[in-house]
């Protein structure tokens, strides 16, 4: 990870916008990516990790996260990474089981393609 994105992930958790929990979580999905042999920076994965954190935090405060009028052309998009979409899920996995927060079929639908794009900046896609 470089130092912009430990930034942005400190900025997260000085700043309050989430809960404690919500950072640990995410730092360590993305430490586990990087473990993987993922490039895990500020540019390869800054966008996954806000949308990730917000989302997370949005359900844990119960707020609810709405469908979007292009969750057809995401799925359809993500046809083409089956890696992205298995490791979508398992996070909305984890995060139900580790915070109580499942993540809805449009944010998995979103996770996903961070994930691909992750993926192909890495050279693969993460897959769980």
């Amino acid at each position: 990870m470089d130092d912009q994105l430990a930034l942005r992930i400190r900025l997260f958790r000085e700043g309050g916008q989430v809960p404690p929990e919500v950072v640990d979580f995410v730092a360590a999905e993305l430490s586990s990516l990087e473990d993987e042999g993922h490039v895990v920076t500020e540019a390869s994965a800054g966008m996954l990790t806000s949308h990730l954190m917000m989302a997370l935090g949005r359900l844990l405060d119960g707020e609810p996260i709405q469908q979007f009028p292009t969750d057809d052309q995401i799925a359809s998009e993500l046809a083409g990474h089956p890696g992205a979409v298995a490791r979508a899920r398992a996070v909305s996995s984890r995060a139900e089981r580790d915070l109580g927060a499942a993540l809805p079929e449009s944010e998995v639908n979103f996770l996903g393609m961070h994930l691909a794009v992750l993926g192909g900046r890495s050279g693969s896609v993460p897959a769980d």
